[in-house]
C-alpha cells in the first residue's frame, strides 16, 4: 500500500485503501461524464482537506484556479494560444466557395455523432416518416401508372420515353411535385419526393432521370427558396403545368465542383431603353434535360466593370433564368452516358442578352449569390434523389434476386440453398433494409426544412456505393439472366446505369474525401467552426468559450473512448431495452473513439488534414456507419421491434459496426501523428484488433436474410415496398414473381418426387417422366401433377433469355 501523507480526518475513519479507491472511481466518474473546472476543484479540495495535504498541494490547486478557474484570466491564456496558432498558419486554407459551401445548409444529429456523447434520444425522437393519404394515392395511381406505361426495353429501342409516358408525365404535374400548390404544383414533401422518384427508377432508369431532375437542384428549386415574387409567379405554374422544360448548367469542361474555375461570364451594361443588361457567354456540359429544354438555370461569373451596382467590377458566381429561344443559344447536341438515353447534353451561349432584374433569380439583390444559393439547395436536394434511386435499386434488385435464387436449379436444387448464393443474397437483402431505414430518417429532418448538408452528402455516398455493392451481386447471382440484354432482362439497365449516379452531384471521390469529413469536421463538431470564426474575427472571448470547451470535451473523450472500448460499451447507457439495447451502446463506444480520434488528428495536423485525403476518406467511412446505424436504430425501434425484422436488424447493424471497425484499424495504421503514432500502430491497434466492434454478421443471420428474400409474403414484400412491382406477368419482376410463387407451392411435391426416386421408386432424373409415373404408382394426385407441371412450365420460361435474328440484332446494336 502506498503510504500516503493522511494527516486529516480520512485516516481516522477510512481505510488508506478505500480513499485510494474512492478517489480512482471519483476521477473516472468525473472525467467520463464531462465534469466542468469547477467540480474537479471541488472534489479535489475536498480529497486535500481529508487528507492533509500540505502547501505545495495547495499551491497548485490554486495556481489552476486563477489559470483556468477565472475568466478573466483564463483569456490571458486563451490569447496565447490564439497567437500561436496564428504563428503556426494552424488554420487550413479556405477559399471563398469553400467557406459558403462550409456556411450553407445545417447541422442536424451528425453533431450528436461527433461529439463522442451521443443524446440517443434526440436521435429516437427525430422524426421517421411515411406519405400522407395524398401522396400514397399519387404512389398507387398516378407513379403507377406511368410505370406500367414505360417498357423498360422499348424505352432503350426508341431512345427516348414514348409519346404516352410523356403525356402522363404532364397530365399529373411529375416535374412540379416540389412546387408548392398555390403556384399549380403537387406540393409534395421530400419524402414523397424521394418515394416517386425511387418507384419510377425502379421501373426505368430514363424516367427515374426525368422525374427527377426538375424537382432536385434547379429553376424550381431556386425560384422557390430565392426568386422574386414575379419571377415565382411567371416561371412557377410554367413549370409545374409542364409548359416550360427546365434544365440547370453548372458544369464545364474545367469546372466540376470547384466553382471558382467556372469560365462562363456575364458583364452588365446599360440598355438602349435605360435598364441594365447582361451579355452572356457560356459552355456547359452534361446537362441534363437541355437538348429538350425551355428555361435554362444558369451559374455564371458576373462582372460590373461600369460599376452600375456600385458593388465593384467582379460580382462573383451568379444564378440566372435564360429562356432557350434566345439568339445566341445553342441546345442542339447530345451526350451518350453509357448508352442510357436521357435527355443530357451541352449547352453553348455566345453573346446572349438578358434583363438584369428579370433574369437574375432574387433580381439584383441575387447578384454574387448564386455559389451560396446552389450549397444550400445541394444540402438538401442531395439527401433525396440519388439516395431513392440507391435505395429502391436494392430493393428491385433483392426482389429479382430473392425470386431468380428460388427459380433457378443446379444440381437439382434451387440455387438459394447454396450457401454461396445466401450470402451475397443477405448482402443486398441487409442493404435494402439499411438504405430504406436511413433514407426515411433523413427525409424527415428535410421535410421540416433542415438542410443538412453533411448528412446528406453521407447519403448520396453510401447510397449510390451501397447499391453499386447490390447489383455487382445481383449480377453474379441472375449469372447469364442478368447479362443477356432484351425485354427479359430485369437488371442490365439498371446495372449499366449506376456509375452516373455516382457521378453526379459531385463525384464520390470528392464527397467522400472532401465533404463527408473535411466539411463534417468542421460543421459538425460542437468546437471547431466557433473557433475557427473567432479566429478569423479575431474575437477572445468567443474563442476562449469555444477553446475550452473543446479541450474538456477531448478529456471527456479519452475517458469515456478508454472506458467503453474495456467494457465493450457497457458503461453507456441506451434509450431502450430489448434487441437494440447492445448496439446503442456500441455506437456510443465508436462515437467516443472516433471523436477522440479526430480531435487527436486535428489538433496535431492543423491545416495539413485537408490535404491528407486517405485519412479523411477512411475517417469518412466511420462517421458515414455511425449514421446509418443510427437510422437503422430509429427504423427498428419506429416499426415497433418487429421479431420477424430481427435478422435484417442484426445483420445491418454488425455490418455497420464492422466497416466502422475497418476504418478504425486503417486509420491506426496510417495515421502519422507527432509522438502518439508508435501508440496507434502498436499497442492501441493491436488492441483495437483484438477487441472489435464487430466481426460482422454471422453465417445464420445470413441464412435468415437470405431466406426472407426467398420467401413469399408480407415479409417479403415489406421489405421491397415501394418499388415498381407491375401486374403484367410479361415484365420481367412479373415473370420473376409468379414463377417463384408458382415454384414454391410446388415444392412439397417435388419433395416426395425425390424421395421416391432415391428409393428407386421413380427415375432419378427428369420431373416430367417423374411425374407420369408418379401419378401411376398413386404417390401423387393428378391435382399435383398439374401443380408441378405448371410451376416447372413457369420456372423454364422465367430463366429463358431474349435472342434474335441477325437483322434484329444489327438493328438493337445501333442503340447500345
Amino acid at each position: 500500500m502506498m503510504d500516503l501523507p493522511f494527516y486529516g480526518f480520512f485516516d481516522q475513519l477510512i481505510p488508506e485503501w478505500a480513499v485510494i479507491t474512492a478517489l480512482v472511481l471519483l476521477v473516472l466518474h468525473f472525467g467520463f461524464y464531462g465534469y466542468g473546472i469547477k467540480r474537479w476543484l471541488a472534489a479535489a479540495a475536498f480529497f486535500m482537506v481529508g487528507c492533509g495535504s500540505g502547501k505545495a498541494a495547495w499551491i497548485t490547486w490554486l495556481v489552476v484556479l486563477v489559470i483556468f478557474g477565472l475568466p478573466f484570466i483564463r483569456k490571458f491564456v486563451s490569447l496565447g494560444v490564439m497567437k500561436l496558432l496564428g504563428a503556426l498558419n494552424f488554420l487550413p486554407t479556405i477559399s471563398k466557395t469553400e467557406q459558403e459551401a462550409i456556411d450553407a445548409g445545417t447541422t442536424w444529429v451528425e453533431g450528436e455523432l461527433f461529439s463522442g456523447k451521443p443524446d440517443f434520444k434526440r436521435i429516437l425522437n427525430e422524426s421517421y416518416p411515411g406519405l400522407t393519404a395524398e401522396e400514397q394515392a399519387f404512389m398507387d395511381g398516378p407513379t403507377q401508372e406511368v410505370c406500367d406505361a414505360t417498357e423498360d426495353w422499348d424505352v432503350f429501342q426508341r431512345r427516348d420515353l414514348s409519346p404516352e409516358t410523356w403525356d402522363l408525365l404532364k397530365k399529373h404535374r411529375f416535374f412540379g411535385m416540389i412546387i408548392p400548390k398555390e403556384y399549380g404544383g403537387l406540393g409534395f414533401s421530400a419524402s414523397a419526393n424521394s418515394a416517386v422518384v425511387g418507384k419510377v427508377s425502379s421501373a426505368n432508369a430514363v424516367l427515374g432521370i426525368t422525374v427527377m431532375v426538375p424537382n432536385s437542384l434547379g429553376p424550381a428549386e431556386l425560384l422557390i427558396h430565392y426568386g422574386t415574387d414575379e419571377q415565382k409567379n411567371y416561371y412557377l405554374p410554367r413549370l409545374a403545368s409542364h409548359e416550360e422544360i427546365p434544365a440547370f448548367a453548372l458544369t464545364e469542361p474545367n469546372a466540376g465542383s470547384d466553382a471558382g474555375a467556372i469560365s462562363s461570364r456575364g458583364e452588365i451594361f446599360k440598355g438602349e431603353d435605360g435598364k441594365l443588361k447582361i451579355k452572356l457567354n457560356w459552355s456547359k456540359r452534361y446537362i441534363t434535360l437541355a437538348p429538350i429544354s425551355t428555361v435554362l438555370g444558369l451559374a455564371f461569373k458576373l462582372y460590373d466593370p461600369e460599376n452600375h451596382l456600385g458593388k465593384g467590377a467582379n460580382l462573383g458566381v451568379t444564378c440566372a433564368l435564360i429562356p432557350t429561344h434566345l439568339p445566341g443559344i445553342d441546345n442542339g447536341h447530345r451526350h451518350d452516358p453509357l448508352g442510357i438515353p436521357f435527355y443530357n447534353g451541352p449547352t453553348y451561349g455566345k453573346d446572349v442578352v438578358v434583363d438584369l432584374e428579370a433574369s437574375v433569380i432574387g433580381g439584383a439583390d441575387g447578384v454574387g449569390r448564386g455559389w451560396r444559393m446552389l450549397m444550400e439547395s445541394l444540402a438538401a436536394g442531395r439527401g433525396i434523389s440519388l439516395p431513392a434511386v440507391g435505395t429502391y435499386g436494392s430493393k428491385m434488385v433483392a426482389r429479382v434476386a430473392g425470386a431468380h435464387a428460388v427459380v433457378r436449379k443446379q444440381f437439382g436444387l434451387s440455387i438459394g440453398k447454396f450457401e454461396g448464393i445466401e450470402e451475397p443474397l443477405a448482402v443486398v437483402g441487409g442493404y435494402a433494409y439499411l438504405l430504406e431505414a436511413a433514407r426515411r430518417y433523413t427525409n424527415g429532418a428535410l421535410n421540416k426544412g433542415a438542410k443538412p448538408a453533411v448528412v446528406t452528402a453521407i447519403m448520396k455516398f453510401n447510397a449510390t456505393e451501397l447499391f453499386r455493392e447490390s447489383i455487382n451481386h445481383g449480377m453474379d447471382i441472375l449469372g447469364g439472366n442478368a447479362i443477356s440484354r432484351g425485354p427479359r432482362n430485369a437488371i442490365a439497365h439498371a446495372y449499366i446505369n449506376t456509375p452516373i449516379g455516382v457521378t453526379v452531384e459531385g463525384a464520390n471521390i470528392l464527397t467522400r474525401t472532401l465533404i463527408i469529413f473535411g466539411q463534417g469536421a468542421i460543421r459538425s463538431h460542437p468546437y471547431v467552426l466557433q473557433e475557427i470564426n473567432a479566429l478569423i474575427t479575431n474575437d477572445l472571448k468567443a474563442f476562449d468559450k469555444a477553446f475550452f470547451g473543446h479541450v474538456g470535451l477531448v478529456i471527456q473523450n479519452i475517458f469515456r473512448s478508454i472506458l467503453l472500448s474495456i467494457t465493450r460499451g457497457r458503461l453507456a447507457g441506451s434509450p431502450v431495452s430489448g434487441p437494440a439495447a447492445r448496439y446503442f451502446k456500441k455506437l456510443a463506444w465508436a462515437s467516443a473513439s472516433f471523436s477522440i480520434l479526430s480531435d487527436m488528428s486535428l489538433g496535431l495536423m492543423g491545416g495539413t488534414l485537408k490535404r491528407k485525403e486517405m485519412i479523411t476518406g477512411r475517417f469518412a467511412d466511420i462517421f458515414s456507419w455511425m449514421y446509418l446505424a443510427s437510422a437503422t436504430l430509429v427504423r427498428f425501434e419506429a416499426e415497433g421491434r418487429r421479431k420477424e425484422d430481427e435478422p435484417l436488424f442484426r445483420w445491418a447493424m454488425d455490418t455497420a459496426f464492422a466497416r466502422m471497425q475497418k476504418g478504425f484499424d486503417e486509420l491506426f495504421t496510417s495515421l502519422r501523428l507527432p509522438v502518439v503514432s508508435w501508440f496507434l500502430r502498436g499497442p492501441i491497434g493491436m488492441w483495437s484488433r483484438m477487441n472489435r466492434l464487430s466481426a460482422g454478421p454471422n453465417d445464420l443471420d445470413v441464412h435468415r436474410v437470405a431466406t426472407i428474400l426467398q420467401t413469399p409474403g408480407a415479409h417479403r414484400d415489406r421489405l421491397t415496398d415501394g418499388i415498381y412491382v407491375p401486374a403484367s406477368a410479361e415484365r420481367p419482376i412479373g415473370r420473376m414473381d409468379r414463377a417463384m410463387q408458382a415454384s414454391i407451392q410446388a415444392e412439397d411435391v417435388l419433395s416426395r418426387l425425390k424421395t421416391e426416386a432415391k428409393k428407386g421408386n421413380l427415375p432419378k432424373k427428369g420431373v416430367r417422366d417423374q411425374i407420369v409415373m408418379a401419378v401411376e404408382k398413386g404417390f401423387i394426385t393428378n391435382e399435383q401433377a398439374e401443380l408441378v407441371a405448371h410451376a416447372e412450365k413457369l420456372r423454364d420460361d422465367a430463366v429463358q433469355v431474349d435472342s434474335f435474328t441477325l437483322e434484329e440484332y444489327l438493328k438493337t446494336a445501333q442503340h447500345v
